[in-house]
């Protein structure tokens, strides 16, 4: 580290305060992320809508696949708000949340090593919903059928091995504890 008074320290120093702004490049990123939640929101209402206007017409099995569908929707929301708060907090800046009576407990909680572990186990609940969407649309077995659910289930089972070694790798390095955080918001 240079000298704080000499050229290259004062260089070094404004370089480092301007490698540390730089940081608020990401809000509008965690901004169109918060706005992409609309876009969901009327994916949501519209499959909603649908199943709704035809209660009556639908078979169960149609029935369950768009309640399997507004769960997927409701999931992927609540990934994009862990991303947007825990990104924004570790990343950006704190945000200042006493004036909030409702602010949940795990925000601002989530350091990076639980947000890696909450957005697996988020995308596997995800997978999981999508692989079971397609189990229940099957009509038929066919051989495309066959390769398109053996496609799905491998890459569930390759979101679940790595979500585990996510956490075991978290765990051995002396890194955050996967169940202390997972409990508080039941992911």
């Amino acid at each position: 580290m240079a000298d704080r008074n000499s050229p290259a320290g004062k260089f070094e120093h404004t370089l480092e305060q301007m490698l540390f702004a730089s940081r608020w490049l990401l809000a509008p990123f965690y901004f169109g992320l918060a706005l992409s939640l609309f876009v969901l929101l009327i994916k949501f209402v519209m499959e909603l809508g649908h199943l709704a206007l035809h209660a009556f017409t639908l078979t169960e099995s149609d029935t369950i696949l768009g309640i399997l569908t507004l769960v997927d929707l409701a999931l992927t929301g609540s990934l994009l708000i862990i991303v947007i708060f825990s990104g924004y907090e570790n990343f950006v800046s704190k945000i200042d949340h006493s004036s909030h009576r409702d602010w949940p407990e795990w925000m601002g909680t989530i350091d990076f090593s639980a947000l890696k572990l909450k957005m697996l186990s988020s995308i596997v609940a995800i997978s999981a919903v999508q692989l079971l969407k397609q189990f229940m649309s099957l009509k038929s077995v066919t051989p495309e059928n066959e390769r398109v659910i053996f496609w799905l289930v491998v890459i569930h089972i390759v979101f679940v091995i790595s979500s585990v070694l996510l956490a075991l790798s978290d765990r051995i390095a002396g890194g955050h504890s996967p169940s202390s955080d997972t409990s508080k918001d039941g992911h």
